[in-house]
């Protein structure tokens, strides 16, 4: 393979994990100018006119990379949020506007919540209780305009986040709707229809998974617990509307137009790709998937060779210079990442693979395996998480997929044009779906189904990542030279990774009325929380998972109410103590302990504690009454103090004295944040 080829591999990775960090973007580009130089030097000398096509390939690089950074989503000056006067939180207001999608649930189920698109600008809707409308609606609606909350902590997702990547930086809460209007919305009736048909039929998990087999994860309901055990199993890809389910679309169409005059060829993949993004919207994946599958389209029936890494980076580039912002979308790198990792490494996976095993098994490890491993970097820094049977699992699906995927597209169809077909088709297809999930489930159950690393640095993953390109890439003599340096960068990476999960480390995070202490020593952890509300137990799992701990080896609840889902906090670790629930307050003296990781109660009175990681120790003080009774004990050696009040200047005078990082203070009501040792 030539270095041209190389330089479009890498760059095609620099499209996923470079724009993650833009400091750290440059030097990332100064690392992939070196590799690229020196991959395509040869025997006879430095080809020039190769040399001018790794240059321009650079050039178009830094060039996207200052588009991606100058474009990045900004509020307009006609936004909402510019209403909120400086220093206040919220302002009544009057919107009108078009829904941009159905109402969706809450992540707490309670209400709803739906984009509404403004002259210029979008806002989010939050009703409660959740009223009918549907996309496309416009309406009028009153209520309190507020700036949503950012994550408390860079591991955990907050709404301002996951708005922004939608283009909305305000939040209304609405009191008062009113309908203005209620336009045909032709595209949106016939999602609803086909869906509703397959969940019909199938219920909420087999349905589910068979609508969104044709209309996206992102379009159709698809329960909770099913979307988790896809996630786990590594096999969310499959409910993903992605490449894989247009391209077999547009293979059952060509078969059937294969022989057919240009002009019914010609309009039967195009009507395919256009009905595909239609029906699954425009999504960073779908539209990728789309370009892709039109741009391969015409190079096939021009007669010329295709180039699929080339089409690839031309498509990603079309999409980033319309839409800037989907350089940040989690799910447009991972489809970007895997496509190249198809085209460039799943052939000579295959026939080394092929030189000890059946030719057929070869090919079937090869896909996942090389997607799984060029998705690598992203998942270490998304996610902090690997799915370690995800290549065996995807081997095991892959005969049900593409007949499932064309089944629920033929009852799809038959929902809209044939009603009574749908029943006959979901004969021999319910139980091939009932088999897919209970595979995705029996892989997500088996132990250590998610390896839990720990989120990485971006520096950290952009060591990785160029360390392990070398090994990804064919054999060249110019990648061959690589891999030594490669492999200690993927070393010193993973090293220097697993040491600061290792080192003795305390957490503070605080969000509304919400405290979170997490005391971490020799790669494990155990949790303080002083509420034991549902929303607590989310964060703290979340937390965890972005720390690389499998599971708190102990967790203390400070609430006196009981907590609302006590089995979500045992599923977390296996020792609660929770007095909310009846178990025995710690009495003076007592510990709740584990090797290295200890909080020992400090008053009879109060809920004056002592948290210690490892040489670390820190003293809890959640109220002025756990003050009050540690200002009465003898005086003890601490690191630091936490208090979960604002204190007067009295007792701000008579705290010891401590450096400023080392005095936490959180309130209630308080906006979020967070601090650590």
């Amino acid at each position: 393979m030539p270095a041209r080829v190389v330089s479009l591999a890498l760059a095609a990775l620099a499209l996923g994990v470079l724009p993650l960090a833009w400091p750290l973007s440059l030097v990332g580009l100064l690392g992939l100018a070196v590799a690229v130089l020196l991959s395509g030097r040869r025997r006879d000398g430095q080809d020039r006119q190769g040399l001018r096509s790794r240059l321009a390939l650079l050039l178009v690089l830094v060039l996207l990379l200052l588009w991606g950074h100058l474009h990045r989503p900004q509020p307009s000056p006609r936004d909402p949020s510019r209403l909120i006067p400086p220093g206040q939180e919220a302002v009544a207001v009057r919107l009108r506007g078009r829904l941009l999608a159905d109402p969706q649930p809450t992540g707490s189920g309670e209400g709803c919540r739906a984009l509404l698109q403004l002259a210029g600008a979008r806002s989010e809707l939050q009703f409660d209780p959740c009223p009918r409308l549907q996309q496309g609606w416009s309406l009028e609606a009153e209520g309190e305009l507020r700036r949503p909350r950012p994550a408390p902590h860079p591991l955990l997702a907050g709404p301002a986040e996951r708005l922004a990547r939608q283009g909305a930086w305000s939040v209304v809460r609405v009191e008062r709707w009113r309908l203005l209007q209620r336009p045909a919305t032709p595209i949106a009736d016939l999602r609803r229809r086909m869906a509703a048909a397959l969940l019909a039929v199938g219920g909420p998990d087999a349905g589910g998974v068979l609508a969104a087999l044709v209309l996206g994860s992102a379009v159709v309901p698809v329960p909770l617990a099913v979307r988790e055990a896809f996630r786990v199993a590594g096999l969310s890809h499959a409910l993903a509307a992605s490449g894989f389910h247009l391209t077999v679309l547009l293979g059952a169409v060509m078969a059937v137009a294969r022989h057919g005059p240009r002009p019914l060829r010609w309009g039967l993949a195009l009507g395919a790709m256009l009905l595909f993004l239609l029906l699954a919207g425009p999504q960073p994946s779908v539209v990728r998937a789309v370009l892709m599958g039109a741009m391969a389209f015409l190079v096939q029936e021009s007669g010329r060779r295709s180039r699929p890494l080339g089409v690839l980076l031309l498509g990603c580039l079309g999409m980033v210079l319309v839409a800037p912002a989907w350089l940040l979308d989690v799910g447009f790198q991972l489809s970007v990442a895997a496509c190249a990792g198809l085209m460039l490494t799943a052939r000579p996976l295959e026939e080394r693979l092929g030189r000890g095993l059946p030719r057929w098994v070869a090919a079937g490890v090869a896909v996942p395996l090389a997607a799984s491993l060029w998705t690598l970097p992203l998942q270490l820094l998304h996610f902090g998480a690997l799915p370690l049977y995800a290549v065996p699992a995807n081997l095991l699906i892959e005969p049900l997929l593409t007949p499932l995927t064309l089944g629920a597209m033929a009852m799809a169809v038959a929902a809209v044009l044939a009603p009574p077909l749908v029943g006959l088709l979901a004969l021999p297809l319910l139980p091939l779906t009932r088999l897919f999930l209970w595979l995705a489930q029996r892989f997500a159950g088996l132990p250590l189904a998610q390896w839990q690393l720990g989120k990485m640095l971006p520096l950290l993953v952009l060591l990785f990542t160029l360390g392990l390109l070398p090994w990804l890439l064919p054999l060249q003599p110019g990648v061959q030279a690589w891999r030594r340096p490669g492999a200690l960068l993927l070393a010193l990476a993973l090293a220097l990774h697993l040491a600061l999960l290792g080192g003795d480390q305390l957490l503070l995070v605080h969000e509304g009325r919400r405290d979170l202490l997490v005391a971490r020593h020799g790669g494990r952890g155990a949790l303080v929380s002083r509420s034991a509300d549902g929303l607590s137990c989310g964060r703290a799992r979340q937390l965890a998972l972005g720390l690389g701990l499998q599971r708190f080896d102990w967790i203390l609840l400070l609430d006196g109410v009981a907590a609302e889902q006590p089995g979500c906090w045992r599923e977390i670790s296996p020792t609660v103590l929770a007095p909310g629930d009846g178990s025995p307050p710690l009495a003076p003296g007592q510990r709740l302990a584990s090797p290295g990781l200890a909080v020992t109660a400090l008053a009879a009175d109060s809920q004056a504690l002592l948290l210690r990681s490892g040489r670390l120790g820190w003293a809890l003080l959640p109220d002025r009454q756990a003050l009050w009774s540690w200002r009465r004990l003898p005086p003890q050696p601490v690191q630091g103090l936490w208090l979960g009040f604002h204190p007067r200047q009295a007792e701000r005078r008579a705290l010891p004295r401590l450096d400023p990082g080392r005095l936490w203070i959180s309130a209630a009501g308080s906006a979020g944040g967070w601090q650590q040792s």
